[in-house]
This record gives C-alpha cells, sequence and structure tokens, in this order.
C-alpha cells in the first residue's frame, strides 16, 4: 500500500516543474527587454536625414501632413525627416520600393513602422516577421541604421506583437514597442478605428523622440 506521501510526489514535481517553467519565461522576458533597451543608434548630426518609412500612420492619415508624427519629429529634432509613409501599404509592399528609398535618400537612419495593414489582412505573422527582417537587413546593409516600432495584435487592448521584439534583439537595433499600442486604446487620441488624430501623432513624435534620446541617436 502507498503512503500519503508517496501520492503527494507527482503533483508536487508538476508544481515545481510549473514553477521553473514559469521562472524560465520571466526570466526570458527580462532579457529581452534589457538587450532592446541597450541597443544604440549613431549619434546624429546636423545635415544627416532621418527616413520615416512606413504605412498610414508615418504618412498622418487623418490630419494635415505638418500634423504627421515625422513633421512633428523633424521640428523636435532640428533635423530633416523624410516623410515616406503611404497609406495602405503592406509588408511586402514595403520591401519592393525599400531600396528605392534608400537609394534617393541615403538617410543615416531609417524609422521603420510597418505591419498594421498585414494585422488588419490576416496575414500569418510568421510572413510578416520575414518581410521585416528582409527590410531591416536592406536597410543596415545600406549603412543605414534602424529605429523600429512596435504594431499591436487584433484585438481590444492588445499589445505590440512579440515578433518585434523578437525582431530587435535579433538584429541589435532600439524597439519602441509601447506608444502605437497604447494610442489605440484611446479614442481621445484617433481621428477613426485605426489612425490617430493631431494629439495622437505629437505623442508619436514624443515617444520616438525619447527612444532617440535613450539610444544615444540625440541629445
Amino acid at each position: 500500500m502507498k503512503s500519503k506521501n508517496q501520492f503527494c510526489t507527482l503533483p508536487g514535481l508538476v508544481n515545481s516543474v510549473f514553477s521553473l517553467l514559469l521562472f524560465s519565461i520571466l526570466l526570458f522576458s527580462v532579457i529581452s527587454l534589457t538587450a532592446c533597451s541597450r541597443a544604440k543608434l549613431p549619434a546624429l548630426q546636423q545635415g544627416d536625414v532621418i527616413v520615416a518609412f512606413g504605412d498610414s500612420l508615418t504618412a498622418g492619415y487623418g490630419v494635415d501632413k505638418k500634423y504627421s508624427y515625422p513633421n512633428v519629429l523633424a521640428d523636435m529634432t532640428g533635423l530633416k525627416v523624410i516623410n515616406e509613409g503611404v497609406s495602405g501599404e503592406t509588408t511586402i509592399q514595403g520591401l519592393q520600393r525599400l531600396a528605392n528609398v534608400l537609394e534617393k535618400y541615403s538617410p543615416k537612419l531609417v524609422i521603420l513602422l510597418e505591419g498594421g495593414n498585414d494585422v488588419l489582412q490576416k496575414v500569418p505573422e510568421l510572413q510578416i516577421k520575414a518581410n521585416l527582417a528582409k527590410m531591416i537587413q536592406i536597410i543596415q546593409n545600406s549603412g543605414s541604421a534602424v529605429l523600429l516600432v512596435g504594431v499591436p495584435e487584433k484585438k481590444l487592448f492588445g499589445s505590440s506583437l512579440e515578433l518585434y521584439a523578437e525582431l530587435a534583439n535579433e538584429f541589435n537595433i532600439p524597439l519602441e514597442d509601447d506608444i502605437v499600442a497604447n494610442l489605440m486604446k484611446r479614442l481621445s487620441m484617433k481621428s477613426d478605428y485605426v489612425h490617430f488624430n493631431q494629439q495622437g501623432y505629437q505623442a508619436m513624435a514624443d515617444a520616438i523622440y525619447k527612444q532617440l534620446q535613450s539610444s544615444g541617436a540625440i541629445n
């Protein structure tokens, strides 16, 4: 006949394994966030060009273009920020036009904000990630630095897709992972279901400016 302690052995083992697994997940998350925060950008100088590359959130859909986040960021930094946002663009479409944009402007830095339309069109996350990885490689191979901006899941109060943090770690680039997801939850910052108003784009510019500061691109 089995003792009482023997009956308790299996549940105890399961609890121990679960605790160890949970600790491992939390540790991995902390390491990932730390790695993203440590990624640095080259210091930007007067005359350097920044290209803001993306879809309608970069283009500034819903407001006069002077209130788009690239225009606001240009005023904040005193640097030339080219608005290369195309409304409705998916990552595969952005991938197709990226090389020409890089050749045209020879930017020191590219702020990459793509993937929102892929999410809306239910493109598989593996495909989104693969397209973004190719874009990052093209940018880096051109000699430009990359600041990646995360896009949220397609659900109420969703956070940025994990693939953005994975890409930031893989390519050792800084990531602004919160601002778009946070603004999507705030009706007071939006002009419609998926786009922002003047205050929303200002908040985007503020968050990206802070990320540029923390990554060493600007003082």
